[in-house]
């Protein structure tokens, strides 16, 4: 625990729940110590780790403002998201509520049961004292009696926490409530997991599967920076996601899923993600994410490495940790590469242009997004898979991807304490792999080249088999019953649909002179058909009808499986124990 001086204090917030009911969070600031005439206070435009500019400021009411006597204290707002508090030298207290109704990791929620706080649409900062350290309070509505956070309390003070920054409170999420709270020790470090809403899982059993992977994710670093790390998990009838910080994560689960084994291991796969970036990205990161600016948006082309290795790894994990076999394991990677490969925007988004556009992309899908754009997730999943297998085949099993980043970790953040630029991270590719990569980086970073799978898959030896059928007509469009009607969802870029002038809302009335009620309707009529056959669809399109004739071509959709070659090589036996131990 924190020991703290109350004469130290330049910052200091109160939280408190009057009326958790209609979802508000009530806030009371207080500023001292700071000679100016007036004060900039800010509220943060977006959440690290998600990017995307939510302008929390939206949910900001009752601004109020006033001095050491409780005389209001003159202000304005200046922009969007900044208040302008004419101080005068003195110190003063800013009060305002925040509406905290949206159910996701990233955001803030508060009803009868418990509050969430994410700090970033809670605290607001003083514009340029980003690394002033604050004093936090929180007072727990009636009849909640536990908080759970990695902030560190401060001893003596029940229910005050410390922060040495703001950078680090942003980064605390605060669950408070009656959370079942359970702890386990691995890797030196002491885990609480706080679990809100319930569900049918088996404490005992998480303890030893998270355990496990906090002891395999340590291995590969070396070390675990923590003392201390809390999971939050919020569980829902229909729960997923989760968000990176530097001492926590959050989670989101579905209750009853725990004992569905497959809802496990995805559960244990989120858990391996999410503790896996509290050295990729909280630590070692990209140059331009960190120290953040919280005003705006943070650009970096490096997302494939910080999103996309960390979905590499956590199917890994969960297999090293000896909960997924081999097999099961390859399942779950080609699942990816499926993913990848029935996306046509492919051919026109690069990963590290997925990276940069996360901002206007990746939170902000339409309905032409899987015919122009890629996750940086998935790509980025894909070529850890395929630097994977490069370095160790290069190597002769000596190293791998493992390497890289523990030298990485070492590099940038333990002896630089600084970001990598995309050429440092390369450098420490190219001296695992003994080889140039700029031709790599040409083709999958920075380009959109087919992928040569069975090219690295070899090394270990596998092979890439496409299962679906091939001669199968395709209309290209997907569908769903809305009202009664059936309406077009998507449209698949060079398909028939695509070009015949097919719209995404479009009601599909018949095929052909013969009524479509539903999805199977409109699969069956296609299946009829063969490919390069014309028919004639009768739609309605804002209200009026009209037939629109197209062409089915041949269904471009790949099934593909990862198989085992029926005879290899002694390294490549090497290179398959290197990679999944099997």
């Amino acid at each position: 625990m924190i020991q703290f001086s109350a004469a130290q204090t330049k910052i200091a917030f109160e939280v408190s729940f009057s009326e958790p009911q209609a979802h508000y969070t009530d806030v009371k600031m207080h500023i001292s110590g700071i000679a100016a005439d007036y004060l900039d206070i800010k509220m943060p435009v977006w959440a690290p780790g998600s990017y995307l500019v939510r302008e929390f400021a939206k949910n900001v009411e009752q601004v109020k403002a006033y001095d050491k006597n409780n005389r209001p204290v003159s202000y304005n707002k200046i922009n969007k998201n900044t208040w302008r508090v004419h101080t005068a030298g003195q110190e003063v207290w800013l009060n305002y509520r925040v509406y905290c109704f949206e159910i996701s990791v990233r955001t803030s929620f508060v009803d009868n049961s418990h509050a969430f706080i994410s700090p970033t649409g809670i605290f607001m900062y003083v514009d340029g004292q980003i690394n002033q350290p604050a004093i936090i309070t929180v007072s727990p509505a009636r009849n909640w009696t536990k908080i759970s956070t990695g902030l560190e309390a401060v001893k003596g003070s029940s229910n005050t926490y410390y922060t040495p920054d703001f950078d680090i409170l942003y980064d605390s999420p605060i669950e408070v409530g009656n959370q079942d709270i359970f702890e386990f020790n691995a890797a030196g470090v002491k885990h609480e997991v706080a679990m809100y809403g319930g569900g049918n899982y088996d404490k005992e059993r998480l303890k030893v599967d998270m355990a496990k992977i906090v002891e395999e994710e340590t291995r590969v670093f070396g070390e675990n920076p923590n003392k201390r790390y809390v999971f939050i998990v919020h569980n829902y009838a229909d729960g997923g996601g989760g968000l990176e910080h530097l001492n926590s994560t959050v989670l989101g689960a579905s209750r009853n899923e725990y004992a569905n084994p497959s809802g496990y291991i995805n559960f244990l796969r989120l858990v391996a993600h999410e503790y896996f970036h509290l050295w990729n990205v909280k630590r070692l990161r990209p140059e331009a994410l960190g120290p953040f600016d919280y005003d705006h948006e943070n650009y970096t082309t490096n997302l494939w490495i910080s999103e996309g290795f960390t979905a590499y790894y956590d199917k890994l994990f969960v297999a090293r940790s000896g909960m997924q076999s081999p097999g099961n394991y390859l399942n779950a990677l080609v699942k990816d590469i499926n993913t990848y490969e029935n996306q046509p925007g492919n051919k026109y988004q690069s990963v590290s242009e997925s990276s940069f556009d996360a901002w206007i992309k990746q939170y902000r899908p339409n309905e032409n997004s899987r015919n122009n754009s890629i996750s940086y997730y998935t790509k980025g999943a894909l070529i850890g898979m395929l630097l994977d297998l490069e370095i160790i085949h290069a190597s002769n099993g000596k190293r791998s991807l493992d390497d890289v980043m523990k030298a990485a970790y070492n590099e940038f953040y333990k002896k630089k304490n600084k970001g990598f630029t995309d050429a440092a991270f390369k450098n420490l590719l190219e001296i695992a792999a003994g080889k140039n990569l700029d031709a790599f980086y040409a083709a999958y970073i920075n380009g959109t080249e087919a992928i040569k799978y069975n090219q690295y898959l070899a090394y270990a030896g596998y092979k890439l088999v496409n299962n679906a059928d091939s001669g199968t007509p395709y209309l290209g469009v997907s569908t769903s019953v809305k009202d009664g009607k059936l309406m077009v969802t998507g449209i698949v870029r060079n398909s028939g649909a695509w070009a015949n002038g097919i719209n995404v809302n479009d009601e599909l009335i018949a095929i052909d002179g013969e009524r479509v009620n539903t999805d199977k309707d409109l699969d069956k009529m296609i299946s009829a058909k063969k490919v390069d056959d014309t028919i004639s669809i009768l739609i309605s399109r804002d209200n009026r009808v009209q037939t629109i004739v197209a062409e089915l071509k041949e269904n471009p959709t790949v099934q593909y499986r990862i198989v085992p070659m029926e005879q290899i090589t002694s390294q490549q036996a090497a290179v398959r124990k290197k990679w999944i131990g099997e």
